[in-house]
């Protein structure tokens, strides 16, 4: 029986695209894709989320590729995502009404020191994280989905029997490593009534 639910962050409870999330910084939107695939480019944002970069790296490492104008805007993009980010619709209220049912609910996300460091800014990412029994940040440990460590962390940080845990998100990857843990995975793909009428709520 599943009495412990376990999700991801982005694409799952928050919105994450990151040409949604550098277009209020970027004059010319013809250059909107240019800037947002360079300062969100999986090459820094991996590391990122491994907590083995720095912000100021990052903006080093982007000033080469970005003209300056750009590149201005593109910094001004990054140092705002956290507080740009909004939920998918529903999702907050599916970790509320589960809540109430009396279940478990915890965060397994990749995601950077700076987004764990700022997140308490935002009121309703605030809001959401205080009714979760447990968050896991993969910068905080160095080991990033789809890692199976990762999610043993979480079983052996919180006391959770696997064969209670539902980990929900939006890649096929990262399923597959909560599984190899010995959790039920559901793969999200931003319908939110579909997972609640899998879960029964």
């Amino acid at each position: 029986m599943i009495k412990n639910y376990v999700f991801d962050f982005g694409k799952v409870l928050a919105r994450f695209y990151p040409d949604e999330l550098t277009a209020p910084y970027v004059a010319h939107r013809e250059t909107l894709r240019i800037v947002s695939d360079v300062m969100f480019d999986r090459l820094y944002w991996s590391r990122l989320d491994e907590g083995t970069i720095t912000d100021q790296e990052v903006k080093e490492q982007t000033s080469h590729r970005l003209t300056k104008e750009q590149w201005e805007q593109g910094c001004k993009a990054y140092d705002h995502w956290v507080h740009n980010l909004v939920p998918v619709t529903d999702m907050p209220q599916v970790v509320a009404d589960l809540k109430k049912a009396g279940n478990g609910v915890y965060l397994v996300s990749n995601i950077s020191k700076k987004f764990a460091s700022e997140y308490k800014d935002v009121p309703w990412i605030k809001a959401l994280f205080d009714q979760f029994d447990g968050l896991i940040f993969s910068s905080d440990y160095k080991i990033c989905k789809p890692s199976t460590e990762i999610f043993e962390i979480l079983l052996k940080k919180y006391a959770l029997n696997p064969d209670e845990c539902l980990f929900i998100d939006d890649l096929p990857d990262n399923i597959l490593g909560a599984q190899s843990a010995g959790m039920s995975g559901y793969l999200f793909d931003g319908d939110a009534q579909k997972l609640r009428d899998f879960i029964g709520i």
